[in-house]
């Protein structure tokens, strides 16, 4: 009874406190833990929503594409689309109240991020209807960024109304492409669907009515 009145010794206090340490170290460790799988759902959350949200409004915006002219070529025939691997140019409508100024030229590009990547950025501008040079209209916007390489093709239709091969550079600058595709490789090592979106007509040279109706032709709309 003396002894049991005397209280607990020393080594048993500083046992009871490296036991209470390894409960409270466990417990940090499985909060850290937690907390560290939930930051990473939510940033993978988040990524997936910014890839699902730049295929959304690239497939969108070329299905949109317009029969516009954005220049002229060496021999006054307009232009209507111009590409290459990392660089596009075309004339759409922006979705909901972005398009209040009517159809924007667009421009898409993959440029260096300054992180050894790249990203892809969009700037729109507005086009005048007294025929002037685009205005730009605020600032480049980047549509997706952590692209560790990649690209954008065109196919479209031959001389035979056939389908033809993808090429890196569309050189028919006087029509609109019948497909665009865009290819990306993500530095996080996430997958991107591949793109192929179709564009509504191909565009034969010309602005009148009767060039609309041959590059409806020339698509197989109408007979």
């Amino acid at each position: 009874m003396k002894r049991r009145a005397a209280g607990f010794t020393l080594l048993e206090v500083l046992a009871a406190m490296v036991l209470l340490a390894f409960l409270l170290l466990g417990v940090y460790s499985g909060i850290r833990t937690a907390t560290h799988a939930a930051h990473a759902g939510e940033a993978g959350i988040a990524r997936f929503d910014q890839i699902r949200s730049a295929q959304r409004f690239l497939r969108s915006e070329l299905a949109q594409a317009m029969a516009q002219a954005i220049a002229r070529d060496d021999r006054g025939q307009p232009v209507f689309f111009q590409g290459d691997a990392h660089e596009m140019r075309f004339v759409a409508p922006l979705p909901g109240y972005l398009g209040r100024f009517g159809p924007q030229l667009q421009q898409w590009r993959l440029v260096p991020d300054g992180h050894g990547g790249l990203q892809l950025e969009a700037s729109f501008a507005i086009l005048p209807p007294d025929g002037s040079a685009p205005r730009p209209l605020g600032d480049t916007q980047v549509l997706l960024g952590g692209i560790r390489s990649g690209g954008f093709q065109y196919r479209g239709l031959d001389l035979h109304g056939k389908p033809g091969a993808w090429q890196d550079d569309w050189t028919l600058a006087t029509r609109l492409p019948s497909l665009v595709g865009i290819d990306l490789a993500l530095a996080d090592g996430r997958a991107w669907p591949a793109l192929r979106a179709p564009l509504r007509i191909n565009a034969s040279a010309g602005s009148g009515p009767g060039d609309l109706l041959r590059g409806l032709r020339g698509q197989g709309v109408l007979q």
